[in-house]
């Protein structure tokens, strides 16, 4: 589980720098490339040395795009369909999700009930089912390489570059002359406004310092919130209760439709309700969700309200945090140093997301299951304060108007 993530850090954390030097664009296709030769290499490895090696060439391609890609949408959005639109994003996610399990349900072959660990290891699934699993990831990773020679590059890494035609032009494309011609004076307004610094001088400033930690904090909520455990670990806690191996099977299922359809959820009241807003609600419904979680373990009760709990949990998460955190992460960075701020935030997030995967065993031994989602429950609560003290509303506004705002209230 683990391996992966060590991957998506390394990748996250050159992701800043590799976009602001090279440009977007170049970083996406560079990260769709990665994903499609490390698909085949995870599946054909036949030394585990060897696949734990691809499984981290995969996790940096995936390290990369979750960088690149919301920061790239955001820059290349309208204002009032920026929310939306990054949204998207993480609609594609939990779409792919989906769509990995329900093709690894149809890989997967039947295996009688009541079989062991031995019998199941060395059955059809067990010796080249998995295999097959890694390797048709190939083929969205080649339809990603395709889209990313089609789009333009950012029009804001080519202005902060000094490529203002070219920035101009891609703007007209997306926009009109009239809305091209708007952003790139704004982006000039407040680039003028910002004396040049080195950028790690620029992320020390106090005004950056305070949206650079709400970054941090918001990507290792998302993280810390303890949804990715369900995702992870389904199969151990469909288990406990009570499901057999092929209930199992389908409520993953289940559990990746519940995922994108409150997702589309979140899509069309991002822009309608603000960020502030879903991220407060979808807090508060986790708070309460994982309190019902531990007392229904500590209880010993199994079987379908163990279920239901489970998809609202999803759901809250789905149209809250899951997009939510990708949106407010890409606009609240100057333009300047938005690659290196993002970069730092996504790396803090796959950090956090490596800790609570790998310490969820080890939590779920000391505290039991009950214990383990009071904690998250716990974690859920002091994010919502957190938020309710520090994040800003961000709907509506272009992202000069946002960095604008911010250094007016850092002054």
């Amino acid at each position: 589980m683990s391996c992966a993530l060590i991957g998506c850090l390394l990748g996250a954390f050159t992701s800043g720098a590799l976009s602001n030097r090279f440009g977007r664009k170049r970083l996406l296709t560079l990260a769709a490339l990665t994903f499609a030769i490390s698909s085949l290499g995870t599946g054909l490895a036949f030394q585990f040395d060897i696949f734990v090696a691809w499984r981290v060439m995969g996790g940096y391609a995936i390290g990369l795009a979750s960088g690149i890609s919301p920061m790239y949408i955001a820059e290349i959005s309208p204002a009032r369909l920026r929310g939306r639109l990054v949204s998207l994003n993480q609609v594609a996610i939990v779409f792919g999700i989906l769509l990995a399990q329900i093709v690894n349900w149809l890989i997967a072959r039947p295996v009688a009930p009541g079989s062991s660990a031995q019998e199941i290891l060395l059955s059809w699934n067990g010796q080249w089912g998995w295999r097959w699993m890694f390797a048709v990831t190939a083929v969205p990773s080649v339809l990603f390489l395709v889209a990313s020679l089609l789009v333009p590059e950012s029009p804001r890494w080519l202005a902060a570059k000094g490529q203002h035609g070219d920035a101009l032009r891609v703007l007209e494309r997306l926009g009109g002359r009239a809305y091209a011609e708007h952003v790139v004076e704004d982006f000039a307004a407040v680039s003028e406004a910002r004396p040049e610094r080195p950028v790690w001088q620029e992320l020390r400033a106090p005004g950056v310092r305070k949206v650079l930690m709400l970054g941090i904090a918001l990507a290792v909520l998302q993280q810390w919130c303890g949804i990715n455990v369900i995702f992870n670990y389904a199969q151990e806690i469909f288990a406990a209760a009570g499901y057999q191996v092929s209930d199992i099977l389908f409520n993953i299922v289940v559990t990746g439709a519940v995922n994108m359809v409150f997702t589309f959820v979140a899509f069309f009241m991002i822009d309608r309700f603000g960020r502030r807003f879903l991220l407060l609600t979808g807090l508060t419904g986790l708070v309460l969700i994982y309190t019902l979680l531990g007392i229904l373990y500590r209880m010993h009760l199994q079987g379908k309200p163990m279920l239901v709990l489970v998809l609202a949990a999803i759901a809250c998460y789905a149209m809250s945090l899951a997009p939510a955190t990708w949106v407010v992460i890409s606009e609240i960075f100057p333009n300047r140093i938005r690659s290196s701020g993002v970069s730092v935030a996504v790396t803090a997030l796959w950090l956090a997301c490596f800790l609570l995967t790998y310490t969820f065993p080890l939590l779920n031994s000391a505290l039991g299951p009950a214990g383990t989602f009071w904690t998250y429950a716990g974690v859920c609560l002091a994010g919502m304060l957190f938020l309710s003290q520090r994040l800003r509303e961000t709907k509506g506004k272009t992202l000069e108007e946002i960095e604008t705002d911010a250094r007016m209230e850092n002054a």
